[in-house]
């Protein structure tokens, strides 16, 4: 097994806690970071603008991703040239669809013309990965985020959809591929695997890193202990 530090696959941090943020950001193996409206929702995020702007003091030499949040594309584009405007390590995050699951590409298009760095996200499908890659602009960096873990909670195995992914990719070099929400650690080293350039991971699976290489006996014995102390505090008796 490859080392963490061997891996081609860039890991970005994946959350909305400046606390949790900043500490990744620190680390010299989280190579960016990205957030969504639901993680920000969920750290308790009221000001949408405020917590960007915030972020963006702090974050200002790795590629950070924000998402826009309205249904409608008119109000997309003004939002996206609003939080394109925040900084040069910005990138907009652009749903594949809205709600009424009409799609994104000619926005894509468009915001791609006059040079604004995307992050289309919540890709499941190979057709919408086709149809993203034909939207872009060559010649401007962006990310094609493709929920490989959502795909693997449906039952099916998202490596051959991804090493399908990265070979759509090749007609646009300035894009790169997400492994997006992955499941378990081992994602990490399926992307790696795959030729995925990113991923993005939590701060719960980023925690396990230290695990890597980990003996596995010790592994063992660890759990061991671990259900007999809990037993011992519980005051089981039988």
């Amino acid at each position: 097994m490859k080392k963490v530090e061997d891996l081609k696959v860039q890991i970005f941090a994946d959350g909305a806690d400046k606390e949790g943020m900043l500490e990744m950001y620190a680390k010299p193996y989280i190579k960016g970071l990205t957030t969504n409206p639901t993680l920000m929702k969920k750290a308790g995020i009221t000001d949408y603008r405020a917590f960007c702007k915030d972020i963006l003091t702090h974050i200002k030499d790795k590629p950070l991703s924000f998402e826009v949040f309205s249904d409608d594309f008119i109000e997309m584009e003004r939002q996206a040239m609003e939080i394109a405007s925040w900084g040069a390590n910005v990138y907009v995050k652009i749903p594949v669809t809205n709600t009424k699951q009409e799609s994104c590409y000619a926005l894509v298009k468009k915001l791609g013309q006059q040079k604004v760095k995307m992050n289309v996200t919540a890709i499941m499908t190979m057709a919408q990965v086709r149809d993203v890659v034909a939207a872009l602009n060559p010649n401007v960096p962006s990310y094609v985020s493709v929920f490989a873990g959502r795909i693997a909670d449906t039952g099916r195995d998202p490596v051959p959809i991804m090493a399908a992914a990265v070979e759509m990719l090749k007609v646009t070099p300035a894009a790169e591929l997400i492994w997006a929400s992955p499941r378990e650690l081992l994602n990490i080293f399926q992307a790696d695997e795959v030729g995925c350039q990113v991923i993005t991971v939590t701060n719960d699976i980023l925690k396990k890193l230290t695990l890597v290489n980990y003996d596995l006996n010790n592994y063992s014995l660890d759990t061991v202990k671990m259900f007999y102390t809990d037993a011992l505090s519980a005051c089981f008796k039988l």
